[in-house]
């Protein structure tokens, strides 16, 4: 089953879940107002992600006089995906990463970390560096955002029905039965995770996808699967300090502790992302 097939599952299966809480736990009041609310919040976060991550990253933009190879890199490479060149940007640090951001391809940056041009060979930052021009391609910060926003919308109605029980407040008699209160118990504290897990798992198809579309955009999946084998050791070695909330945007994940299982984490492993690339070769 292709990445794309999988992600408009995981959307569909989002959508219905939250067509089940809302029923159960929200009323249609209930769901109008937690999908309001969740779209402002996540579509404001898409129309500024751009800016958003790369203050929070601490990246600043180079020129091409600066890092003239990267720049002509990002430039080839984004002509051959057919997308305009995005602006380019540096994060300081010896740890080798990067991200895309941008709400469409028209407005999109690249930032890669210091460490990257310094520990990758040509090929391999082109490899990478395709990855994330993938990530554009493919319009996954539009995706995210719809997620999110789905996913915001079903633990804003958790936490509505919350306080609505602490306060006894009911829904009204016109509204639909909503299960009891012992469903709406259980929705409330098994909804958002299922929501998180659904969230993630559409988070790592989008990866597989980026890998698969820089893949073809460089022509070298051996590059990128080589880079990533030495991203996710260096990861380890020299952890990068990087707020949470952007953890999942980097093209291999900077919070190395172990402590939270595969199932919890936006990325899928590594060697199986090296597995399917190197299958490509």
């Amino acid at each position: 089953m292709s990445n794309t097939i999988k992600t408009t599952l995981f959307l569909t299966a989002l959508t219905v879940l939250f067509m089940i809480v809302g029923r159960m736990i929200g009323g249609q009041s209930g769901m109008l107002i937690a999908l309001v609310m969740a779209g402002i919040m996540n579509m404001g976060a898409y129309w500024f992600s751009d800016k958003i991550a790369l203050k929070m990253s601490g990246a600043v933009p180079v020129s091409e006089y600066e890092a003239p190879e990267l720049h002509e890199i990002v430039g080839r490479l984004a002509m051959m995906a057919g997308i305009p060149k995005p602006k380019v940007y540096v994060i300081p640090g010896g740890t080798p990463n990067a991200f895309a951001t941008g709400r469409n391809p028209s407005n999109a940056a690249v930032a890669v970390t210091a460490g990257l041009m310094e520990i990758l060979n040509r090929e391999e930052l082109e490899g990478v560096l395709s990855h994330e021009l993938g990530h554009i391609k493919n319009r996954d910060i539009l995706i995210s955002s719809v997620a999110a926003m789905i996913a915001g919308a079903i633990s804003y109605l958790a936490n509505m029905a919350q306080w609505a029980m602490i306060f006894g407040v009911g829904r009204g008699d016109d509204e639909d039965d909503g299960g009891g209160i012992v469903g709406a118990i259980v929705m409330m504290i098994v909804a958002p995770l299922a929501a998180m897990l659904i969230q993630m798992a559409i988070s790592r198809s989008r990866e597989y996808l980026a890998d698969s579309t820089g893949a073809s955009i460089c022509g070298k999946p051996y590059a990128l699967a080589n880079a990533l084998r030495k991203l996710e050791e260096w990861n380890h070695r020299l952890p990068m300090h990087v707020n949470p909330a952007t953890a999942q945007m980097y093209i291999v994940n900077p919070l190395t502790s172990g402590m939270i299982a595969n199932l919890f984490s936006t990325h899928p492993p590594i060697q199986e992302r090296i597995k399917r690339l190197t299958q490509k070769a």
